[in-house]
């Protein structure tokens, strides 16, 4: 709860990969709270009161997956919305004639987004979902000790690279300094 509030605040890439992360984490302890409580919560030595709020966190994100019906796999709402938001706001950045460098860096990105809609059969999912579910998969093999290919490597670099920009975008937008000409 701690680190994805700094997260959201920071870079919305990181706190979607995290969110992600938690979901599968709590589907690991098999949405348990006293296990949860007892592998996660007590490792970060809280006082009682920190420690009670980040308990109520993780009960109520295992409250929102099962309501949501996501224990096995899928994600809860609230994240995707904040893939929608980023969705959106990708589009008027796309469609803004202040912001070439952030379009270059997209269309860089295009032919690895398509190739990994093709492989993955995700036709129909939004081109930042597909981004942000291959950054998943990397952490997740990197979690593994797992190699990358040398394609797979240029592939994340430029993704990354364009997520960093539409990161950077929408801390802009959410503070307010980011200047949209749709004309």
């Amino acid at each position: 709860m701690f680190i994805a509030s700094q997260k959201k605040k920071e870079n919305i890439a990181e706190y979607v990969l995290y969110m992600w992360q938690i979901e599968d984490i709590i589907r690991a302890y098999k949405l348990d709270i006293d296990l949860i409580k007892e592998n996660i919560v007590s490792k970060f030595q809280l006082d009682k009161a920190k420690e009670t709020e980040l308990t109520d966190w993780y009960e109520s994100l295992i409250e929102m997956m099962r309501s949501e019906n996501v224990q096995e796999a899928g994600h809860l709402q609230i994240n995707k919305n904040t893939i929608i938001d980023l969705a959106d706001l990708h589009k008027q950045l796309l469609f803004s004639h202040e912001y070439q460098e952030y379009t270059a860096s997209f269309y860089k990105a295009l032919p690895f987004i398509t190739e990994l809609k093709t492989k993955q059969d995700t036709q129909g999912v939004h081109d930042i979902e597909v981004a942000l579910n291959f950054l998943y998969g990397i952490l997740m093999l990197k979690l593994q000790h797992k190699d990358i290919t040398e394609g797979t490597q240029k592939a994340l670099d430029v993704i990354t690279k364009f997520l960093a920009q539409l990161s950077s975008k929408y801390k802009q937008y959410k503070e307010g300094t980011l200047k949209l000409d749709l004309d």
